[in-house]
């Protein structure tokens, strides 16, 4: 969208110089050209040395309230965020993504300090800085990585990327002798006008524009520093991973000495494997065992109450063998009771007024408790006939 020219005054009402006012009629039919945020992630963010922002058209201030709403529709809003992101991790995609959402059409720029640098101000980096950079262009949230960033921002770097805004966690950050190396754009003087206020400090053209710095969240619980240090309290455990893995002592700066010790703690890691996993089956296998001795136990109750209540059926007291025995038994008695005499049957010269009863009748009052007896009163009888001849 074309910018229309200024008022030929100023905000404070002092009319504006003759170059001034043509520069203004020179840009008046100029259009941004500023790069647009990535639409697609296809491929990784561009560096700003190969798409550095060219456009000739004024930008002018904006406050956060403007940025909010959208405005300018004509160019996105231009963020800065910088850091080492050495090990890159999720509290630094996080921050990230904090710059990036904070109005609606937001452009992040992302600068990355080079391994000077970060060596000379904070320490020596785990990750080189071309690693370190090539990490940021592949986060979703970058939308172009200045390589080579400043460690404290100047007024020439701002001007240069057309920064709107600078994002960071509102934390002091002491480095290189200073307090707080954002402190100067945290406190920037007020100022309503365009780029073309500025003020001379220290050599360079400065925008004293307030309301330049807008805080970010730093996510708790995860750090660089963090992960470094459960790398140098677990040294010994990682150095024999990767000794386990194939790297050398050599490689991994271990001695000779403790080379053969993690080796050998390594063969006994191994052996402890080896007898938990015996125990393990072991007690798989005896829990097999239990859980079928316990289905032939419930079987073999099953079994034993079954026979049990048959033999009870068979043998009890009420049992079907006492019924069976207790019918034969009668059968006999039956079988071998005599049928009873006619009254006008000989006596033999006997007398007449009472005959001994014979033997083997038995007495109705008192029959035989059992076969056994039957039998003895058998033979006594025959016994008996054998005297009468």
């Amino acid at each position: 969208m074309p910018v229309l020219a200024p008022d030929a005054e100023s905000e404070t009402g002092i009319p504006k110089s003759p170059s001034e006012a043509r520069r203004s009629e020179a840009m008046e039919e100029l259009e941004h050209t500023c790069p647009q945020p990535r639409l697609t992630l296809t491929a990784p963010a561009p560096f700003a040395d190969e798409t550095s922002c060219q456009c000739q058209a004024p930008h002018e201030k904006l406050t956060i309230a403007q940025a909010r709403l959208g405005t300018p529709v004509d160019r996105p809003v231009r963020v800065y965020a910088d850091g080492i992101f050495d090990l890159f991790h999720s509290g630094h995609a996080r921050a990230l993504m904090q710059a990036k959402t904070l109005f609606p059409n937001s452009y992040l720029l992302v600068g990355v300090c080079s391994d000077d640098l970060t060596h000379k101000f904070k320490g020596f980096t785990v990750m080189n800085e071309t690693e370190r950079y090539e990490a940021l262009r592949h986060c979703r949230y970058v939308d172009e990585v200045i390589r080579d960033a400043p460690w404290t921002l100047t007024p020439e770097f701002l001007e240069k990327h057309k920064i709107d805004f600078v994002a960071h966690d509102d934390i002091p950050y002491s480095s290189a002798g200073s307090d707080d190396v954002y402190k100067h754009i945290k406190e920037a003087a007020t100022c309503h006008s365009a780029w073309s206020c500025r003020a001379f400090s220290a050599g360079f053209l400065f925008p004293l524009c307030s309301g330049m710095f807008v805080p970010t969240q730093r996510t708790e619980g995860i750090s660089t520093s963090d992960i470094i240090t459960r790398i140098v309290r677990d040294y010994d455990v990682y150095a024999r991973r990767n000794l386990q893995r194939g790297y050398t002592a050599k490689e991994l700066n271990v001695s000779f000495i403790n080379e053969k010790k993690y080796r050998f703690q390594n063969q006994v890691d191994k052996m402890k494997e080896k007898v938990k996993n015996v125990e393990e089956r072991s007690k798989e296998f005896v829990y097999k065992v239990e859980e079928k001795s316990h289905d032939l136990i419930q079987k073999w109750e099953e079994k034993s109450r079954e026979f049990i209540g048959n033999f009870l059926e068979l043998f009890g007291p009420d049992g079907a063998w006492k019924q069976m025995f207790q019918e034969r038994s009668g059968r006999m008695l039956q079988a071998f009771s005599p049928r009873q005499s006619p009254n006008s049957s000989p006596t033999r010269g006997r007398s007449p007024s009472r005959s001994p009863s014979p033997p083997w009748v038995f007495n109705k009052a008192s029959p035989p408790s059992s076969p056994k007896a039957a039998s003895a009163s058998l033979s006594s009888m025959s016994e008996g006939d054998e005297d009468e001849k």
